[in-house]
């Protein structure tokens, strides 16, 4: 089946998006001519202009985020048989929703988020779900219409909750960008013989030995977690890990890691336990393919009380 790929922008309404597809549309090295359909999914003030591009194959659809169905994006495929898609979000909508019904062979290519400073830490205030649900995913965040020497930092912030990974950049008012080099070291040693994580560090070692598993293969760790059975292998396997929360209540998950074990009949569903375990970096089905982490336990110490028994966060 023939990939074609897909470059998507979020944000919310006049965050810069329009106005940034625009830009790239007439850019002779993004637009060489490929044939190129355009959905749009949020109308705002800007509007495309068809008239500036170097090629005049690219086809828009306005559509409905809410409602549409995989059957009209085969039917728009079908139609003007694109070579990419260009996908303007509504950042009312959440994104995931939206990917689920991609046609077969519709590949993300790319996911890009723009935030206008003087709105986006009120939307984060009010609507945090949203806005985790677009870092998230996005490889990279551009920042703009920020002053010259603004403080930055909350905005660095704001992107750290979401991903160790995502690039940033800043774009000031003033026509300059800058990438983010604020250096953010973990609260834990990584080259230290064994790993303490504590408690309140659970979530950000979580997402940071998922996100780079390589980095932490061949290392030893110890933390305190609740247990979890894992359905699939139930001998010699369970999966020790915390309930985590990215942004609201409404996105806790369990957070767990496979952990080879000589006894897991042992230990009891939900109960603490203090894990100590070697760390390698392979394939897993929990992985869907990719390499992640898999602990093989040193040690497990029932009934470890953690310090904040309750969910953790970032």
């Amino acid at each position: 089946m023939v990939q074609i790929p897909v470059y998507a922008f979020t944000g919310f309404l006049d965050s810069g998006k329009t106005k940034f597809i625009q830009e790239t549309l007439e850019d002779e090295r993004f637009n060489a001519g490929e044939r190129t359909l355009l959905l749009v999914f949020e109308e705002g003030e800007e509007e495309y202009d068809f008239s500036t591009y170097p090629h005049k194959n690219i086809y828009l659809e306005v559509l409905d985020q809410a409602t549409v169905t995989t059957k009209e994006l085969l039917a728009l495929q079908k139609k003007y048989k694109p070579e990419r898609v260009v996908v303007e979000l509504n950042g009312m909508q959440q994104v995931g929703d939206l990917y689920m019904r991609f046609p077969e062979g519709w590949a993300l290519a790319q996911e890009v988020m723009f935030a206008d400073t003087t709105t986006i830490m009120a939307y984060n205030a009010n609507m945090r779900n949203l806005v985790m649900d677009k870092l998230v995913g996005a490889q990279m965040v551009v920042f703009n219409r920020l002053e010259k020497g603004a403080d930055v930092m909350p905005f660095h912030k704001l992107a750290r909750a979401a991903s160790r990974r995502i690039d940033i950049l800043y774009d000031y008012t003033d026509g300059t960008t800058s990438f983010d080099e604020i250096e953010d070291p973990l609260p834990f040693d990584i080259n230290a013989p064994v790993i303490e994580v504590k408690d309140e560090d659970y979530a950000l070692w979580y997402r940071d030995v998922t996100e780079e598993p390589q980095k932490y293969n061949g290392k030893t760790v110890r933390f305190k977690a609740q247990v979890a059975m894992l359905r699939r292998e139930k001998d010699n396997m369970f999966a020790p890990g915390r309930f985590v929360m990215t942004c609201c209540v409404d996105d806790i998950q369990f957070c767990g890691i496979p952990c080879r074990y000589s006894n897991p009949k042992e230990l009891e569903s939900r109960s603490w336990v203090m894990v100590t375990a070697k760390i390698t970096a392979e394939k897993h089905k929990l992985y869907k393919g990719e390499l992640g982490p898999v602990l093989t336990a040193i040690e497990v110490v029932k009934g470890a009380t953690p310090a904040e028994p309750d969910v953790a966060t970032f």
